[in-house]
């Protein structure tokens, strides 16, 4: 990491009194604040803890000298920020996550990102986080007391707006002085490349096949029968959720579901005793549809064909092992930064698919 000598924010600075823009009027005030600026700083909170159907709660920006909050639950619409930010070098720390849910709420393709929790990795930062960048760079300490909270709420209290704010305020100068150090590191085009696949990776929906979906975590000792009576009860609880927008867990957790699914088979008697009216009768119903189920509608459990690599093989992969590693040590990043684990067998098995994936400056250091 290299020295820097540029004014830090005081841990004492005064957090300024900041207003959630919820009326048009409002929102359209901040519009010519942020017009001069090149790069700004978002971030976004959304209320995934606190019911099912996901949306975005909020969204924070930040210029040189302004802080602004917009309510996107508000009654008016988004547009007029979403052409005000084209063309700008969007700031986000750890992008993947707010390019998404930017774009589920109607915003167009960002073409430029700088992500400096990407860009702390590729400094070799061994802390990344934005908590832990502010602390070293300004010995800031940021309070995390409303990291989980309702987003949805209204209104807003004041430490859930001090916690929004300090999201973004800060994040400008973080991205100056992590692009200091990739200048001085060479590494500025290894951050834009990276910056590029978030963007293309952030506007692809993730595949999910129905036939699977239901297979959760701890589920997978289940077989035959049980198995048949927990994809019921799953989606009973899936349909629950949705119909009051509350996350599933609070319907019922998971390792309950399992266990009734276990006792179901087994012919036990099962009591859920938060169960009530009709969502108690559902969950009975489910289970039954379960039960009756013949054999041939039953889950398989189908294990996937494991490749076994050959000797020569093997010899790929460690070779590429040690290359990366030497690397790695070289420049201080993290080897899973150059090729993870399943970019090693790739190339060892699908060399030319894997090379494919690659970025430039990853092949590059690797002499591919």
């Amino acid at each position: 990491m290299v020295n820097h000598t540029i004014d830090s924010p005081s841990a004492e600075d005064a957090l300024p009194e900041i207003s959630l823009r919820d009326t048009e009027a409002a929102f359209v005030e901040i519009l010519p604040v942020i017009a001069p600026h090149d790069r700004i700083a978002v971030d976004t909170e959304a209320d995934s803890l606190h019911c099912y159907f996901e949306k975005l709660c909020l969204i924070q920006i930040s210029v040189p000298g302004s802080d602004m909050l917009v309510d996107p639950l508000a009654d008016f619409s988004l547009t007029p920020l979403w052409e005000a930010l084209r063309g700008k070098e969007i700031v986000f720390h750890g992008a993947d996550y707010d390019l998404r849910l930017l774009r589920r709420t109607g915003c167009p393709r960002i073409p430029r990102i700088f992500d400096t929790m990407l860009g702390a990795r590729l400094c070799g930062y061994k802390e990344f986080s934005y908590a832990a960048l502010l602390k070293l760079f300004f010995g800031l300490e940021i309070g995390k007391a409303s990291q989980k909270a309702n987003w949805a709420r209204r209104p807003l209290s004041p430490q859930m707006v001090a916690y929004a704010v300090n999201d973004t305020r800060h994040l400008l100068k973080v991205a100056e002085l992590v692009e200091a150090d990739l200048v001085k590191l060479g590494r500025r085009a290894w951050l834009d490349q990276m910056c590029e696949r978030a963007i293309r990776s952030a506007e692809l929906d993730k595949e999910i096949d129905p036939d699977q979906v239901w297979r959760i975590s701890g589920s997978g000792t289940l077989r035959g029968r049980a198995a048949a009576i927990f994809r019921e009860l799953w989606r009973w609880r899936e349909e629950e959720a949705k119909k009051v927008d509350r996350p599933t867990f609070h319907i019922m957790n998971s390792e309950m579901m399992i266990h009734a699914a276990e006792k179901f088979d087994r012919g036990d008697r099962v009591e859920i005793a938060h169960l009530r009216g009709s969502r108690e009768h559902h969950f009975y119903e489910a289970a039954k549809r379960g039960q009756a189920l013949p054999q041939s509608e039953w889950p398989q459990f189908i294990r996937a064909e494991r490749i076994r690599p050959t000797q020569e093989q093997l010899s790929e992969i460690e070779n590429f092992k040690k290359r990366r590693d030497k690397v790695a040590v070289e420049f201080q990043i993290d080897p899973s930064l150059i090729a993870p684990k399943a970019t090693l067998e790739g190339l060892a098995f699908r060399p030319e698919e894997t090379l494919a994936k690659l970025l430039p400056w990853q092949r590059e250091v690797m002499g591919l």
